[in-house]
């Protein structure tokens, strides 16, 4: 005699959540989603490009003055190590304020879109 048999199992939570995560990735984009998007893509521009300048000047600072320094401790090559680690010391010294110039930059060029996106997404309900 032949069975049949049948089993079903619900989907778990888990399972749910990462099918409607796929399903959103597919499906097209509301209004308020892209212009939520794209404030986010504009405040980037406006946070990232100053952090980077800044971090890139501090390491390149840090390791021009670990070189003056290698340069005393090691190799006992005083004065010229201490003019390399003070050469070392301007990169630094221009990090934070660069920052703040790109940063002030970028705000001004941005300030404008995004004010006007978030005025709209804060107006608009659905």
């Amino acid at each position: 005699m032949d069975k049949f048999t049948y089993q079903y199992r619900a989907l778990s939570n888990d399972e749910k959540q990462n099918i409607e995560d796929i399903k959103r990735r597919y499906e097209p984009k509301t209004e308020r989603e892209e212009k939520f998007t794209r404030l986010k893509k504009l405040d980037n521009k406006v946070k990232n490009p100053p952090a980077i300048i800044a971090l890139s000047l501090g390491i390149i600072g840090v390791l021009i003055f670990g070189l003056g320094l290698a340069m005393i401790l090691e190799w006992q090559i005083l004065e010229w190590g201490i003019v390399v680690m003070l050469l070392g010391c301007i990169p630094m010294a221009f990090a934070n304020p660069t920052y703040n110039y790109v940063f002030a930059k970028n705000k001004n060029k941005y300030s404008e879109e995004i004010l006007k996106l978030s005025k709209e997404l804060l107006e608009t309900k659905e």
